[in-house]
């Protein structure tokens, strides 16, 4: 057998460079780049292997470790699963970082390859810096934290064992069942050891996302329930655009007459003034498609986790409601005690279509009134002003209508997302990018990075709050070096807006919630606002920016910005509340059972009364 010495490092380097995936015939490269911020645990391991060369992968320079592999797992995301960004860090604080965002990636589907340092496989020098001590166990360090929010996990505690750990990180991260982060933990002194590696290891490897085929029985169980309902609907989730199924959901709709709600991650995958597009739905979703799912006695969902933003915590369908799940992923197919069609979605669309051959969905009346008066609804919030300032809404429309078609636009945590599920009009397929799987705050500044990253061509505009600028940032520093300009549009409130709304419509007084001084005469956090400059903060990162009050100011920038060459940041300063309500919907969280006031009680009863319309399982 032909081998050759490399350290563990180089191997692993020289493996990813000749990783591709191929899909319909169609062969992409996997791994292209990157993203790394060194420390000791890594900077003469995995930073040797890249810096001596020999290979085709450009490194990126993360400036947190968080924010870096939220950026990767955006890029995934947005290049539909055919292409990772791998993340390198040092040990311990540098790991850790990591942590949140591999539950971001896992959450949502998202593969996304971690590869931390460790400690000392040979425990010579313990405890090195940086190392956690665990009484119990010499072999347990902070990585083993990744085992609770990873597909699969591995440490490389000799040199060899990377090549049965890295296949295995593939077979996951190439899995559209069963992908998510993967983490190949790796001690210092083992990435820098050498091994007689089989040249075949090192090989070109293609993994075959070769799509699922429903049964033939399986189409028939379905078709029958459709066949039988009088007000079915469609959902539209994120496994029909992961699946390249756009044309099949379309045509599956249009040949039944059957109307659609989008998900979160299923939004944009069809226009948004389909004739059978109801819009979002669930708890940030509109009254179209939430008074019609309400009324629905068959669900198909196609792609979707059926999380309770898209459920209504269980509580938007009939109990009665048959539910029939479309998904290549069985874990999520026989939620809400459906009927699981365990397949890919496109394939399972064509299958339906073909077994759904002159049937036709009549009532349609009905969803298009409703479609129409919703239509509606959004141009009135588009279009609200306010002798008081500028209201939130009202700035999203114009930078909505202001985008060109091939735009992107990014989106994550807090209240724009279900202003923007409610009221954003996206232009070509692919260009709305939401994650909230996992709501990652911090998601929508380094997300961005990923999406521009996956789309240099296009325009990304990334949507967020103040508190989310605060969180989490620093990637707007790595757009200004590789030159990416990017549109960050910061809605400033004051606050976290949306937790405020949140408290105050379940009975609760303002607290902790809004950024205010620390009052001296009540030594509570009731003080003025905090009066932050947040275009001054960006431009000393060297972004051009704007403070923006109003309607003018906020169109002409949008207009200067196409002109810069560099990313740019929009201070908005918006009306706090002025964001959409919720619709003909419901989400459970937890109120207090006891309280002294009676807001409070009231809330708690109103839950309880809730409950008892859901659906238990």
């Amino acid at each position: 057998m032909e081998t050759i010495r490399l350290t563990m490092a180089q191997a692993l380097v020289r493996f990813l460079d000749n990783q591709y995936v191929e899909l319909d015939g169609q062969e992409h490269k996997f791994v292209n780049n990157i993203f790394g911020v060194f420390g000791h645990g890594c900077v003469v391991g995995v930073g040797q292997a890249l810096s001596q060369g020999g290979h085709s992968i450009r490194f990126l320079q993360g400036k947190n470790e968080q924010n870096m592999a939220l950026a990767a797992t955006a890029f995934a995301k947005q290049k539909n699963r055919l292409e990772i960004i791998p993340c390198v860090s040092s040990i311990g604080p540098g790991a850790m970082n990591m942590v949140t965002a591999a539950g971001c990636a896992t959450a949502n589907r998202i593969p996304l390859l971690l590869l931390p340092g460790d400690t000392f496989a040979c425990r010579q020098p313990d405890p090195v810096l940086q190392q956690a001590e665990f009484f119990q166990s010499f072999g347990q360090t902070v990585t083993d934290a990744f085992r609770g929010v990873c597909h699969y996990f591995d440490r490389l505690e000799r040199p060899e064992q990377l090549m049965t750990a890295a296949l295995h990180a593939m077979r996951v991260l190439t899995d559209p069942a069963d992908t998510g982060a993967v983490c190949l933990a790796m001690p210092q002194d083992v990435e820098g050891e050498a091994y007689d590696y089989p040249v075949s290891f090192l090989r070109k490897r293609v993994w075959h996302m070769d799509r699922r085929m429903p049964t033939q029985a399986q189409i028939e169980r379905a078709a029958d329930i459709l066949r039988g309902a009088k007000k079915p609907l469609v959902i539209c989730g994120g496994g029909v655009r992961y699946s390249f199924a756009h044309q099949a959901l379309r045509h599956f709709c249009e040949s039944t007459g059957i109307p659609f709600a989008e998900t979160q991650a299923g939004k944009g995958v069809l226009p948004w003034d389909h004739p059978l597009n109801l819009g979002g739905i669930g708890v940030t979703g509109g009254s179209a498609a939430n008074r019609i799912a309400r009324d629905a006695d068959v669900i198909l969902a196609v792609g979707t986790r059926l999380s309770d933003f898209t459920t209504s915590s269980k509580w938007l369908f009939q109990e009665q409601a048959k539910v029939v799940a479309l998904n290549i992923c069985p874990f999520d197919a026989i939620k809400m005690d459906a009927e699981p069609i365990i397949c890919d979605a496109m394939e399972g669309l064509n299958g339906l279509t073909e077994a759904l051959r002159g049937y036709s969905y009549s009532n349609g009346a009905t969803a298009e009134a409703e479609r129409d008066a919703w239509r509606k609804t959004v141009d009135d919030w588009y279009h609200r002003q306010s002798e008081n300032g500028l209201c939130q809404t009202r700035a999203l429309g114009i930078i909505n209508e202001f985008m060109q078609k091939k735009d992107i636009t990014v989106g994550s945590a807090g209240s724009l997302p279900g202003d923007m599920q409610r009221l954003f009009r996206p232009g070509d397929p692919d260009t709305y990018h939401m994650e909230y799987g996992f709501s990652n705050m911090g998601y929508e500044t380094n997300g961005a990075l990923g999406v521009k990253l996956a789309c240099p061509e296009s325009e990304v505009y990334t949507f967020f709050g103040d508190g989310t600028y605060l969180m989490a940032h620093s990637e707007l520093v790595t757009c200004v070096q590789e030159h990416l300009r990017v549109h960050f549009c910061l809605f400033d409130n004051s606050g976290w807006g949306c937790i405020e709304n949140l408290q105050n419509n379940q009975g609760n007084d303002t607290f902790g919630t809004v950024f205010r001084f620390r009052n001296p005469e009540t030594g509570e956090l009731d003080g003025d606002i905090i009066p932050l400059d947040f275009a001054k903060n960006a431009a000393g990162y060297g972004l051009k920016t704007y403070t923006i009050r109003t309607e003018e100011e906020l169109k002409a920038a949008l207009q200067d910005a196409l002109t810069q060459p560099l990313p740019v940041l929009y201070d908005i300063k918006v009306l706090p509340a002025s964001m959409t309500p919720g619709y003909d919907s419901w989400w459970r969280v937890g109120v207090a059972e006891v309280s002294e006031q009676p807001r409070m009680q009231a809330a708690y009863r109103d839950m309880v009364s809730h409950i008892d319309d859901t659906r238990k399982f």
